[in-house]
């Protein structure tokens, strides 16, 4: 009977249990379905009052079961573009957005509390432009969201955010720093409803990529995190309390301040791993450095620091300050088992950057040592600024390069030779000021071999003794001693020897010998793709002094010897294009250097030249140096425009994380031939064919000198048109943009249709010659200014002189038919003119022309006024009629070559001047 009753107890608590269970189940199907309705409507509403961006999803659905036991609005298929200036491009895309909703708030309360939210396979894409604006402001601020009728209806009072298997981009090109985060999980709990909250979080990433400013700093990490953040929305403000980073296998402390501001961002970083061991650092490295440490073996402890700290306000050029410091101590490094490894390997340098300044950079290196058995390497050095550096440096070693380059495992690179060095320095090294560090000291190498990755052989038999010495700290008692240096390359040796000091009057005695490929020497030490070439063979004593060669005083000199040159490529800031030695043999003879036979190039130019340079080591060895001499050159052909100073600029493509855009090339700039004021020579030139400013001349011939940047022709010649042309004429460059010119030529009968055909200034400035037929000749002196497309500027040009017309006639041209229309006279419309001088003045764009007769079928015109270089007429015309001409009728012409107007009468008015703006 007992047993009955216990197993009807039993009985009826499960059955009750499982009626409670059923109606929790039935509850948690139906809660979704009866509040659908009510939960979809308002989360619409808030996303529209909430969001100043467009969102995007396929469905909706509500349901206990996706992150139970909460109930969840999910959303598939997201999409949410960015704030203004991004208001076209995805912000978050993701498979699914969940929102975890307050079961309580449905019932006992209008408004429907979201306190989680979940993203899954989410793509979140962060960008900022240059100017500091952002993609992720889209949330409404209060004032805005206050507008909206109803907003009380939908709270948003998280608790947790939950981030699984998804990516993020962060590009910032303000900062210039880019990241990207794959296989992101996080998850983030705290009240994150209150103004002043903490964030505990955890974060786990599979791969880590930095890359700042297009340097790749971290590559392919994995990431572990521990945090804890105080947030103040009102402020935008971060506060990284407590935060354990892992990354691969170095455990870093993580702590800061991250203010967002108006317009850029406060930081305060502290980021610091201490006594970590190096190997674990190295984890931290590159892939390829991780390649490096499968095969290396790495001992030692090491301590981390970086700060950084202060505003950056892009648009105000304010950065904050960087401080970088880096120990290792007592560091043993043996790559791929050598049988020399690296020990006692000690490292102790701190890096300042102010306002990320590079100009202000402090690098203080208080230790870099190591042992290689009984070799050595031990050094210290304090570098402050890069323009005008002030050094202080101690280097000391005996070491034998193989060895050490095996046991680091450097790749690529072989290197060998046994190095000798014991050099101080400490001071400023400012070469306008003329300051040299106070140094002393050797550097020796012995037995030196090179081979790079860039050229298949190496260069042998290095050696290099040499000597420094400067104990005032001035170029004046600088002294630099290389006794011998030599090396091997492509079998060839080359033999060098120099003794040179007094840097303010340079007194050198160097002795060279050898033959050297320039093309190949260059590929040993740099990548393909890069050009530089040309081949020297040497065999020359230069000794002497800076002073003697500038003043004159050859006899002191001791310059002997031969060079031989061949395609040697010689580049200025003043060409765009290379200039190429094709073949030369240079005799040195104290301070002349002579050269027969020279072959040479430029563009579609060439040249052969033959004659002497004088001050040649002078002009090579100081910026204030002046190459003087004289040659006479021969050409079949120059193109004189292939010689503007600029050629077209191109915007660099740019490739970001979304696909790459280019920008269109700027308009095209050119500038005006730029000659050198440090170059006083004179030449004796003659040219077949000569290209200049769609000009073609033929056998030109003259004499040209170049003196502080100026060009002077003196009795030039050439033929143009089939005519014969002399010209004397001067020439300066005032900018890249700018030049001056002046003068005097004559032209004696050429042919007018065949000028206006071929001559495009000639169009310009005589457009009324179009239709006209015959002989004129020329006698002209202009000067004035050239833009930068080396055309003249027509305000700036002032001259004068006589244009004479034979045997000329005029067909169509439109102010002779308004003549003959006004005077009722057919012959009037084609002019035909048998010999006729005009004289003409220019200035500020107005060509004046003196009274001139001429005389046809009976009529006796003439002519006086004014016509304007765009066009403009106002002449005055008396045409005399037959049959002497005294009787005439007085006509005005006005208006435009164009559109000429011709009136009975003498009243006219002015032409309008226009002044040349710039001096």
């Amino acid at each position: 009977m007992q047993k009955s009753k216990s197993r009807s107890i039993v009985f009826k608590i499960a059955k009750y249990f499982g009626i409670t269970f059923a109606v929790l189940l039935g509850l948690l199907f139906l809660t979704p379905i009866v509040f659908e309705d009510q939960i979809k409507e308002q989360i619409k509403k808030t996303a529209n009052e909430r969001l100043s961006a467009e969102l995007n999803y396929s469905d909706v659905s509500v349901s206990f079961f996706r992150h139970f036991p909460s109930l969840t609005l999910t959303l598939d298929n997201l999409s949410l573009n960015g704030s203004a200036p991004y208001k076209n491009e995805k912000f978050i895309t993701a498979k699914e957005v969940s929102f975890g909703i307050n079961v309580a708030s449905l019932i006992f309360s209008k408004s429907v509390k979201i306190d989680q939210i979940y993203l899954s396979d989410s793509f979140i894409n962060v960008k900022v432009n240059p100017n500091g604006e952002a993609n992720y402001n889209i949330y409404k601020s209060q004032e805005q969201a206050s507008k909206s009728k109803d907003s009380s209806d939908t709270a948003l009072k998280l608790e947790r955010i939950e981030i699984l298997n998804s990516k993020i981009v962060y590009d910032d090109k303000s900062t210039k720093v880019h990241f990207d985060a794959f296989g992101f999980n996080y998850l983030g709990k705290g009240d994150l409803n209150k103004a002043v909250f903490d964030l505990y979080s955890k974060a786990k990433i599979e791969k880590l990529n930095i890359v700042y400013e297009d340097e790749p700093y971290l590559m392919n990490k994995k990431i572990d995190a521990d945090l804890i953040t105080k947030v103040n929305i009102n402020s935008l403000s971060f506060f990284f309390q407590q935060n354990n980073l892992k990354i691969n296998q170095l455990l870093v402390d993580f702590k800061g301040k991250f203010d967002i501001l108006k317009d850029g961002y406060n930081m305060d970083f502290v980021i610091k791993s201490d006594n970590s061991k190096l190997y674990d650092v190295f984890t931290a490295f590159p892939p390829k450095y991780i390649t490096w440490l499968a095969q290396t073996e790495l001992k030692g402890n090491t301590n981390l620091l970086f700060t950084l700290k202060g505003k950056y306000i892009a648009s105000q050029n304010i950065a904050p300050d960087l401080n970088l410091d880096v120990k290792i101590n007592d560091g043993f490094v043996n790559y791929n088992k050598s049988a020399f490894p690296v020990s006692n390997l000690n490292l102790d340098i701190k890096t300042k950057v102010p306002s990320l300044n590079p100009d202000l950079v402090i690098v203080d290196a208080q230790n870099l040592s190591l042992n290689i058995n009984q070799d050595y390497l031990k050094s210290k050095f304090m570098v402050k600024g890069v323009n005008t550096p002030d050094i202080n440096g101690d280097f000391k070693a005996k070491i034998d390069l193989e060895k050490l380059v095996n046991a680091l495992g450097i790749p690529d690179i072989k290197l060998k030779g046994s190095l000798a060095s014991d050099i101080k320095t400490n001071g400023v090294f400012d070469q306008k000021n003329k300051r040299f560090p106070v140094t002393n000291g050797t550097i020796n190498l012995e037995n030196g071999y090179l081979k790079t990755p860039y050229y298949p052989n190496p260069i042998t038999n290095i050696i290099i003794k040499s000597k420094i010495e400067n104990q005032k700290g001035t170029f004046q008692d600088l002294k630099v001693n290389l006794k011998p240096t030599q090396f091997t390359f492509e079998g060839k040796p080359v033999f060098v020897e120099a003794d040179l000091s007094n840097f303010d009057d340079l007194t050198y005695d160097v002795k060279a010998k050898g033959e050297l490929d320039v093309n190949r020497i260059y590929k040993v030490f740099s990548q393909k793709g890069l050009d530089l070439d040309g081949f020297v063979k040497a065999d020359v004593v230069l000794k002497g002094k800076q002073s003697d060669a500038e003043k004159g005083h050859y006899s002191k000199l001791h310059n002997k010897g031969t060079l031989e040159l061949r395609n040697i490529g010689i580049t200025s800031e003043y060409l765009p294009k290379k200039f190429i030695i094709k073949e030369g043999i240079f005799k040195i003879n104290q301070d002349k250097m002579y050269f027969n036979n020279f072959l040479a190039s430029y563009g579609q130019s060439d040249f052969t030249m033959n004659g002497y340079l004088q001050n040649v080591f002078n002009y090579a060895t100081t910026n204030t140096g002046v190459l003087r001499g004289s040659f006479k050159s021969a050409s079949r052909y120059i193109n004189v425009d292939e010689f503007m100073s600029e050629t077209s600029s191109e915007t660099s493509v740019t490739q970001t994380s979304t696909p790459k855009t280019e920008t269109k090339p700027e308009n095209t700039q050119t500038g005006v031939i730029i000659i050198p004021t440090n170059l006083n020579l004179n030449f004796t030139a003659n040219a077949q064919k000569v290209n200049f400013d769609k000009l073609k001349l033929q056998n030109a011939v003259g004499n040209l000198s170049m003196k502080k940047g100026k060009l002077t022709m003196q009795n030039t010649g050439f033929d143009l048109i089939g005519c014969k042309v002399t010209m004397n004429a001067n020439y300066q460059a005032v900018t890249t943009k700018k030049a001056n010119f002046d003068y005097a030529i004559k032209a004696t009968d050429f042919d007018i249709k065949r000028a206006y055909n071929e001559i495009d200034v000639f169009r310009k400035m005589a457009s009324a010659a179009e239709k006209a037929q015959g002989i004129v000749s020329l006698d002209y002196q202009l000067k004035g200014r050239l833009n930068a497309n080396m055309e003249p500027v027509y305000p700036s040009l002032v001259g004068g002189g006589t244009l004479s017309v034979k045997d000329v006639k005029v067909r169509g041209l439109k102010m002779f038919n308004a003549v003959s229309k006004q005077t009722n006279s057919e012959s009037m419309k084609n002019p035909d003119l048998s010999k006729v001088d005009i004289k003409t003045t220019v200035k500020n764009n107005i060509i004046t022309v003196d009274r001139f007769k001429f005389k046809f079928a009976g009529f006796r015109p003439r002519i006086e006024g004014t016509t304007s270089l765009d066009g403009k007429l106002n002449l005055k015309m008396r045409l005399g009629l037959p049959p002497f001409g005294i009787f005439g009728i007085p006509l005005t012409v006005t208006g435009t070559q164009d559109n000429p107007k011709v009136k009975v009468g003498r009243k006219t008015e002015d032409l309008k001047e226009t002044e040349d703006t710039e001096e």
